[in-house]
């Protein structure tokens, strides 16, 4: 199975047809069967917010959530140091936070998205393992952003240990030239789900990281010969995992969106039982 989806479901205007407004998710849901929610990294959501989320979409749509920044030690706190009662709690109210979207199945996957500085080092290849105790058997998938878990004398020892801790190794394609990007690595370690994550390849911009870097870093849009050769991929790892999933993170300029529908058509896929507005812009 393949799923595509998009990073939040506000930002898209490519979805509603000559109109300049935020998406709702009720109108988002009507194109695609997943969506990356990044609020839940600045604070948890309530369960009247999730118990909201899930009245406005069909029942087999499916949430992937940000990790807390306490969970993935975003706050600077170094996993060689004892976790407080803060950093504890966090992933106790996370854990209660995703219990509705669990019981629905429509919990695709946790994901980790550790900073820069979590390099491979002891203490945070001890981290992941505290982690997979503390979230029980709930689903995880885990993006680097620092190179040195790719180091070719770690490399595969880092994909095992994904493998045993049963994390979805996160591929993602960004401009792996600049000294803060990383490599795209194709490697599977979950057989359920493995999962793609495109945030463009705007060098330039991924590596001025200024005051409008958050805006401008996935400023570009994939080419028409990019997403073929991302469907080779896909079509790879589809063979490894039960389900791929996709999702376009190149928004600072409107692009996800419609680069996420031709890779869909490119891939020659429907998404049965979504919403009321099912539109093929292509």
């Amino acid at each position: 199975m393949i799923t595509i989806g998009l990073t939040t479901w506000t930002d898209h205007p490519a979805l509603i047809e000559n109109e300049d407004r935020k998406v709702t998710l009720q109108e988002y849901a009507g194109f695609f069967p997943v969506v990356e929610v990044d609020t839940s990294f600045y604070g948890i959501p309530k369960l009247s917010t999730i118990a909201n989320w899930q009245k406005s979409v069909p029942e087999k749509f499916q949430f992937i959530l940000k990790a807390n920044q306490l969970m993935t030690l975003h706050d600077g706190v170094s996993a060689n140091d004892y976790l407080s009662d803060d950093h504890r709690l966090a992933f106790t109210e996370f854990r209660k936070m995703v219990r509705p979207l669990v019981e629905a199945q429509q919990l695709k996957t946790i994901l980790f998205q550790f900073p820069p500085y979590f390099n491979c080092e002891t203490a945070n290849i001890r981290y992941l393992w505290d982690i997979r105790e503390l979230m029980g058997d709930l689903p995880i998938s885990v993006e680097f952003r620092n190179r040195s878990w790719y180091d070719p004398a770690v490399q595969e020892e880092t994909m095992l240990y994904l493998k045993k801790l049963e994390m979805s190794h996160v591929s993602v394609d960004e401009p792996s030239s600049v000294p803060n990007g990383v490599p795209l690595i194709k490697t599977v370690t979950n057989s359920h789900l493995a999962v793609l994550r495109l945030h463009g390849k705007n060098a330039e911009g991924w590596a001025k990281q200024g005051q409008n870097w958050r805006k401008t870093r996935t400023l570009y849009r994939y080419s028409e010969t990019e997403l073929q050769n991302f469907a080779t991929l896909v079509r790879q790892m589809q063979g490894k995992a039960d389900e791929v999933c996709v999702i376009f993170n190149n928004n600072s300029g409107h692009d996800a969106a419609d680069n996420a529908l031709r890779l869909k058509k490119i891939l020659n896929i429907s998404f049965n039982g979504l919403g009321p507005l099912q539109l093929d812009l292509f």
